[in-house]
């Protein structure tokens, strides 16, 4: 049973934006795991902090018209939801995709505010985006929407405000537009938008961190077994910076990526990518055609499957890392069926809440997004630290705190999670990165 207090804010959440699916969705989830803590700290019902803990600080949406190849206007609808700023400026990506609304805007920037929490560096959190679709689009047009965007969003962002990063759709080219733009017109080179090309104030290691960063959380999970990642199987899901950055670091480490996977279908290598396949995911990535197809073509050993989800491939470990609620009921069953291991989400709530309950149930270890990816957002923030310092780290220095801070929020998650001899990621995740946000809330009052 959900705490009195936490189920009632939910019930009248439901009632006000009973639309906004996603948005409860991700509220639902963490406030279930906030009981024990609710009940110790009476202190955060009197101060209201759940209320203000679902109600964004800021929301703010905007108009962005621009013109295409054809001299035509076109209009999108953009979005910033500055969600949580009481640990620090706001901070969270950019995402351009045709299903952006205010609801997954809503449930990002919320999410967001937790996983920032989880990395204990100093970043509020929030979200932004658009509706519009950078797939089959020219530079001419990417560049022409993103200087629009930008023209609205400027006057809300800073280094010391809210500090946006890249997303879904969101890569160097965007990041570069958008850059370019704030730079002309607040007439300021700062650390405003993470994300940026290494020679002009981006840092190393960025592209790859996220998914570096839960390469490494996986690695304390199966330590916890007293297992490596040495001879594991894993279906990865998506092939952009996360997949590839995952894929990546688990071939370096000795494990098999046997399965990778993008809109049109999914591929099955029974050898297991190496580093040259795993390179070939960033050429498709950049084709800019959103497909995983003539990954088969190229590498002979690898098949094809049209229109499926890797999750029907046998294998020890399963990191969703596409979009959220990617990975369905019938796929957690699946995986149950073959004897998978471990599901660690990288994806924002990469797993629909009935498939992480068959999962939880099955016994088979999870663990949420908001502490598997967090180490994106924590290298944006070494990013920030360098641009203030203006100072640039070196690789190895970069991945050796990215390591530390995956460590820390596996510990956090272990400390809050740990039920007998089991681990609960999901409740030691969302108490976590809860209870730091409501204490800094409560001591700056209301």
């Amino acid at each position: 049973m959900m705490n009195k207090y936490a189920a009632r804010v939910l019930d009248d959440l439901k009632k006000k934006y009973p639309w906004e699916t996603e948005f409860l969705q991700s509220v639902e989830e963490v406030f279930a795991s906030l009981d024990s803590v609710l009940e110790e700290n009476p202190k955060y019902e009197k101060f209201r902090i759940l209320e203000r803990m679902v109600t964004p600080e800021r929301s703010i949406t905007f108009q962005v018209p621009w013109i295409d190849d054809n001299g035509e206007i076109q209009i999108n609808t953009g979005y910033r939801v500055q969600f949580n700023g009481a640990l620090g400026p706001y901070k969270g990506g950019l995402r351009f995709h045709p299903a952006v609304t205010l609801s997954t805007m809503k449930f990002l920037g919320f999410e967001q505010t937790f996983k920032n929490s989880l990395t204990t560096l100093p970043m509020g959190g929030g979200k932004g985006g658009s509706d519009f679709n950078p797939v089959g689009k020219s530079d001419r047009e990417v560049m022409s929407f993103c200087k629009s965007f930008m023209r609205e969003l400027f006057r809300h962002i800073g280094p010391e405000t809210d500090v946006p990063a890249g997303d879904v759709g969101v890569g160097a080219r965007e990041i570069g537009f958008l850059f370019g733009e704030y730079r002309r017109l607040a007439n300021r080179y700062c650390g405003v938008l993470t994300g940026k090309g290494v020679g002009w104030g981006g840092s190393l290691v960025r592209a790859e961190a996220t998914g570096f960063g839960a390469m490494y959380f996986v690695q304390h999970m199966l330590a916890m077994k007293g297992e490596d990642i040495a001879g594991k199987t894993f279906a990865i899901s998506g092939f952009g910076n996360v997949a590839w950055g995952a894929a990546l670091k688990a071939t370096q480490l000795g494990g098999k990526v046997v399965a990778i996977s993008g809109p049109d279908g999914y591929i099955y290598d029974k050898n297991g990518l190496d580093e040259e396949k795993v390179a070939y995911m960033l050429v498709l990535r950049a084709s800019g055609k959103n497909v995983v197809a003539p990954f088969a073509e190229k590498f002979p050993g690898a098949e094809f499957v049209a229109g499926k989800k890797p999750w029907e491939v046998k294998v020890d470990i399963a990191m969703p890392c596409a979009i959220q609620n990617e990975l369905a009921l019938e796929d957690a069953q699946t995986l149950i069926k073959n004897g998978v291991e471990i599901v660690a989400e990288v994806s924002n709530m990469g797993c629909k809440a009935d498939a992480v309950h068959a999962l939880q149930e099955a016994g088979i270890t999870f663990a949420p997004g908001k502490a598997v990816n967090a180490g994106g957002v924590a290298t944006s923030c070494l990013e920030m630290s360098q641009n203030a310092e203006h100072t640039f780290w070196s690789a190895e220095g970069v991945d050796a705190k990215l390591h530390e801070i995956m460590t820390s929020i596996h510990e956090a998650c272990v400390k809050n999670g740990k039920k007998g001899d089991k681990i609960d990621y999901v409740a030691g995740a969302n108490i976590a990165g809860f209870k730091r946000v409501a204490e800094a809330m409560c001591a700056q009052g209301c």
